[in-house]
């Protein structure tokens, strides 16, 4: 048989390489696994018995509706108005967001998967951020989709008007994250609302991936743009709750955008997964049911884990010097030139036993960043952390 070249030339996810590094491991200290973005507390307890009575049920095996439970779709939904609403007499704006906006997915990678085919055929561009998240890129690619790569500046704040200056005839969307990964940048709501209006003008979707954001260092609304009239014309945003409620491996996620575009995404979720898992669902809808404040307190647990860990990188131990920190990751740019990245993670999991993602998996050129997922570690953790990388650094830096 033959493979097609268009997936051959792109690379294995960069965590599994990462991971890979670990076979050569010989000294016997802990491991700080810096690497994955994935909680490393367990999951909720109330969330824990109602799967395991949904598993014990008649249905719990089941397949779900093909757009989401019900009871999931309708409370998301409450949930994603009371978020993206203000009541303010002087600024009253009210999220417009019903059921029919909401299509459950199995994670919210197959949200972004589903997303970008339904607007795309091969040889369309979709603008992405630098540094962007390796499996949107690698998605892109896999489909014959151009990324078109926007550059951010030193606070990885991408800039509407440096956007526009890329839209071609060929481009199909712009795409944000916020908070970034890997940067932990956050976008801040006037900006989303600049390239809001940017896409609208230029008649392309604007996709938000907002996987992290409960994990923003505020409450107020990330965005205010579910109040803009017919939004859905324009704005796609991307959910998970993974993150948020502590189950990655349940994997799911949801789509919130217009009722023709989640009408032909369903297309392609029926061929690859026919509907999210159901017990993924349940997971998520007693999360959202029982375990909000629970997220809040795990929320503010990471929030004290980025301050740990900033105060551990503020004298650059070893010449690593982190340029951003949020959500769950640190943006470190490590002090060895000349150097490719990918054997500074060797380097730093096999001789220092800290495992790390390398910059080139985010940039399509290597500039000597180092993504540090910080939320992993127990806050006892980062003073040891700093010590092994003044270990791996250049002698006297720090």
């Amino acid at each position: 048989m033959r493979l097609i070249k268009r997936t051959l030339d792109v690379e294995l996810s960069p965590i599994a390489a990462a991971y890979a590094f670990l076979e050569q491991r010989t000294g016997e200290r802990r491991l700080l696994d810096l690497s994955q973005a994935a909680p490393a507390y367990p999951t909720a307890q109330v969330i824990i018995d109602h799967v395991g009575a949904i598993a014990a049920s008649a249905d719990g095996g089941r397949y779900a509706p093909s757009k989401g439970l019900p009871e999931l779709r309708s409370t998301f939904v409450a949930e994603l108005r009371s978020g993206h609403t203000i009541t303010a007499t002087d600024r009253q704006r009210v999220a417009d967001i019903s059921v029919e906006h909401i299509q459950i997915t199995a994670g919210c990678n197959q949200a972004f998967c589903v997303v970008a085919s339904t607007l795309c055929e091969p040889g369309d561009e979709v603008i992405i951020c630098v540094p962007y998240y390796f499996n949107h890129r690698m998605w892109l690619e896999l489909e014959g989709i151009s990324p078109v790569f926007l550059v951010t500046g030193d606070d990885f704040v991408p800039d509407p008007a440096r956007a526009a200056a890329i839209i071609t005839e060929r481009t199909r969307a712009i795409l944000l994250v916020s908070p970034g990964n890997p940067t932990g940048a956050t976008i801040a709501p006037s900006v989303i609302e600049e390239f809001f209006a940017l896409a609208r003008a230029k008649g392309v979707a604007l996709i938000l991936d907002e996987t992290y954001r409960h994990f923003r260092a505020t409450d107020e609304p990330s965005h205010l743009l579910y109040s803009e009239p017919h939004w859905d014309d324009t704005l796609v945003t991307l959910h998970s709750f993974s993150k948020e409620f502590a189950i990655p491996g349940y994997r799911v996620g949801a789509i919130c955008g217009s009722e023709q575009l989640l009408d032909e995404a369903l297309k392609l979720l029926d061929c690859v997964a026919i509907c999210a898992p159901r017990i993924g669902q349940e997971a998520a809808l007693a999360g959202l049911r029982h375990a909000v404040d629970w997220r809040s307190a795990q929320a503010a647990r990471t929030l004290t884990r980025q301050v740990a860990f900033t105060e551990a990188m503020a004298g650059q131990p070893g010449g690593f010097e982190l340029a951003n920190a949020g959500a769950y990751f640190g943006w470190v740019r490590h002090p060895h030139v000349g150097v490719a990245d990918r054997e500074i993670v060797r380097r730093l999991v096999v001789e220092h036993d800290v495992l790390v993602i390398p910059g080139t998996a985010f940039t399509p050129t290597d500039e000597r960043w180092l993504r540090f997922s910080f939320a992993n570690l127990d806050v006892d953790d980062f003073a040891e952390l700093a010590r092994r990388l003044t270990q791996a650094g250049l002698p006297g830096a720090g």
